[in-house]
């Protein structure tokens, strides 16, 4: 038996239990992993409440599911199949399936990557999907480039402090909205060149003042419902608005007409499965993810650790906004 987190209906963070599980062998292209750490990101709230719908997990009903999309550990047994994945490397995976919220687990040899010496579990866990995610929106996306001048939203969150490390890297400037003073302390040290108190300051007026009027090429939202309005209203003509998240709630219907008016700006509701649904590109943007790290270009800042059993504990923090930098579940 291993320990997982099981949810049998939608609802708030008491709707994580802790139960025990069988895993099973894996089948043909799969492999068994011992997790060792687990990433805790807002798309698990997103499936926990229903607004995203979960795979059941396996050999439990429709509507019964394990949490969790990311995490790292040693892989037990291959399956049939499997050929550049052994048992014992050391692998990772950020893009699920779900069903991350446990001490073991069975996952496709294709979700994971192998993870280079030097890197610790920990920070691996809460690399992979925001790391993951940060790689698309730099580097597939839109291609930031020296000079460039962006705008992201939630600049000291798990997302935000590895975009605004790998963004300064590559040579832009990042203006990054913050919900706090201590937030725009931890957004700044990570590269962040000018941050907004979104909740005191006029941030869209903020944004034209710093950019002289012309507004930014690309607004990166996560939040959503709060920022999105505002934030077609920083962008420069031909703009592109990427609301890769809904941290707030859903962004609300809109006439696409309205982006014509504003200066025939481009919006995307990107995911990450759809840029590295190829082997190559997944193992690419892994690659690229590693090696700023290695390099320390990007330091990942897990801001909370949970043991397994506070889960919900974790997705209240996270909810409440109370979390900073990356959030991660040990075994």
């Amino acid at each position: 038996m291993t320990k997982a987190i099981v949810v049998r209906a939608n609802g708030g963070p008491e709707v994580l239990k802790l139960e025990d599980i069988t895993v099973g062998n894996p089948g043909p292209g799969e492999i068994k992993l011992k997790q060792n750490a687990m990433g805790v990101n807002f798309i698990d709230t997103y499936f926990r409440t229903g607004l995203y719908k979960a795979a059941p997990a396996a050999g439990f009903p429709a509507g019964v599911f394990i949490p969790g999309q990311e995490g790292v550990g040693l892989v037990e047994a291959v399956g049939p199949g499997v050929t550049d994945i052994k048992e014992g490397d050391r692998v990772a995976y950020g893009n699920g399936p779900t069903g991350g919220y446990a001490e073991s687990r069975l996952i496709p040899a294709s979700s994971v990557v192998k993870v280079p010496a030097g890197l610790k579990d920990e920070s691996v866990a809460g690399m992979m999907l925001r790391g993951l995610t940060v790689w698309y929106l730099i580097r597939a996306l839109y291609v930031v480039k020296p000079g460039d001048t962006v705008l992201f939203h939630a600049a000291a969150g798990g997302v935000g402090l590895i975009f605004c490390q790998w963004a300064k890297h590559l040579g832009a400037t990042v203006i990054g909205t913050v919900g706090s003073e201590d937030k725009a302390k931890i957004a700044k040290a990570a590269g962040c060149d000018h941050t907004i108190l979104y909740k005191q300051e006029d941030w869209v007026a903020k944004v034209k003042q710093l950019t002289g009027g012309k507004g930014v090429p690309v607004v990166y939202d996560g939040v959503g419902k709060d920022t999105f309005a505002g934030g077609l209203d920083c962008l420069s003509r031909r703009g592109i608005m990427c609301t890769f998240g809904n941290a707030s709630g859903p962004v609300p219907a809109m006439e696409p007409a309205i982006l014509a008016g504003k200066g025939s700006l481009f919006l995307t509701r990107p995911r990450l499965g759809d840029y590295i649904a190829q082997r190559e590109d997944h193992v690419r943007a892994a690659d690229e993810l590693f090696d700023v790290v290695v390099k320390g270009h990007v330091k990942i800042d897990v801001g909370q650790s949970y043991p397994l059993e506070k889960a919900a504990q974790a997705h209240i923090d996270l909810e409440s906004r109370n979390t900073t930098g990356s959030t991660i579940l040990v075994v």
